[in-house]
């Protein structure tokens, strides 16, 4: 791990440990508010490293814009709960670099995957809170 993050710039280390999920609350936390929208939980947990076209930071966050990796709903989701790191290739782009597991219940999750699957030129179906719940479930 250490020699991943000497491979990193000090921006892009800076980027990944305060703002990928920084300031998440749970919808419950914000009880007599209305739920986010998937836009608004991407613009504040997403698009630091994804950027707001979705097409990420060359060589170092992957896109989500058309991305091939949206096609394993079930990793898609297990990822944004458990984070990742090491090697992971998008659109047959090979990237090297950490995710931190966002701190998202399974409605906000749900919220901001279906987002990503309906913008960015991206065509998935809504990902649903019970979905976000089993995977979790089996990915523990």
């Amino acid at each position: 791990m250490q020699k991943l993050f000497k491979s990193l710039s000090p921006i892009a280390i800076a980027l990944i440990l305060f703002s990928c999920g920084g300031n998440a609350t749970s919808n419950s936390q914000n009880s007599g508010k209305s739920p986010e929208t998937g836009e608004a939980i991407y613009k504040r947990t997403c698009l630091v490293c994804h950027q707001a076209n979705g097409e990420g930071v060359p060589n170092t966050f992957p896109p989500i814009a058309k991305s091939d990796f949206l096609n394993d709903r079930e990793n898609t989701i297990s990822q944004i709960i458990n984070g990742k790191m090491g090697e992971l290739t998008v659109n047959g782009v090979k990237y090297n670099n950490i995710m931190p597991p966002q701190i998202l219940n399974d409605e906000e999750i749900a919220a901001v995957l279906s987002y990503v699957y309906a913008n960015f030129g991206n065509s998935g179906k809504p990902i649903t809170a019970d979905e976000v719940k089993t995977v979790r479930a089996k990915h523990k």
